[in-house]
């Protein structure tokens, strides 16, 4: 664990670049960085928290533990917070979050991360926005799922990753198919049986881990019909 140098970091969030020179010093001192390996966790649904984390660098899994089993609630990528809503609100963690590879995090003390958002405006307006637009992800996934067929989802959800995760038509996958089973409500023979399918179609192309979209305007139409 290192302490975080706000003041050069580049990688720093929106939010932190309306902070002083100050305010950035005192973020630093209140701050350590922390590496983890691809599926060590993070931080842990129930137990007591105290920081806000702000990943700097890699993919991770937020899970939930339901009645029955855990459930992905969403795929994050560097940069981005976690744990607001839980820290500020809570103090309790209400769900987990694991590394999908080896990612770099600031843990933020709680009361100092407060102090921010209660004195500097711009900063908790950029949080706010952070938190609407999760928000607003959310809402949306709900109703896809609902009303969406699953091999449209599966659709969806590739589009996603080669736009807004990876942002290459050409990525490797970092979840099992037991997760993407479990992020999109269904069985891990229902998605190797569409992917299969996809293959067949070429519209992906699959080596291992590897995934290339082959016609994304396809699965486009896919994801749009349902």
């Amino acid at each position: 664990m290192n302490q975080c140098l706000c003041q050069n970091c580049k990688i720093r969030s929106a939010a932190a670049n309306y902070l002083s020179l100050d305010e950035l010093d005192l973020l630093g001192k209140r701050s350590v960085e922390v590496e983890f390996e691809k599926d060590e966790v993070i931080f842990k649904q129930d137990a007591f928290s105290t920081n806000i984390v702000y990943l700097r660098e890699g993919l991770v899994k937020l899970t939930m533990r339901g009645h029955n089993r855990e459930q992905i609630l969403k795929i994050v990528k560097a940069p981005t917070y976690m744990g607001i809503p839980t820290t500020l609100g809570d103090k309790i963690n209400n769900y987990s979050a694991i590394a999908l590879t080896d990612v770099a995090c600031c843990f933020i003390d709680r009361s100092t991360f407060k102090d921010f958002v209660e004195t500097n405006g711009k900063f908790a307006y950029e949080i706010l926005t952070v938190l609407s637009k999760f928000e607003l992800h959310q809402f949306h996934r709900c109703a896809n799922h609902i009303q969406t067929q699953v091999t449209g989802r599966v659709a969806g959800m590739l589009l996603d990753f080669s736009r807004n995760l990876y942002q290459s038509n050409h990525f490797q996958l970092s979840l099992t198919r037991n997760d993407l089973a479990d992020l999109l409500g269904t069985s891990r023979e229902t998605i190797s049986r569409i992917l299969t399918d996809f293959v067949m179609d070429k519209l992906i192309e699959v080596k291992g881990k590897d995934i290339t979209i082959l016609n994304d305007e396809r699965l486009e139409k896919i994801n749009l019909a349902g």
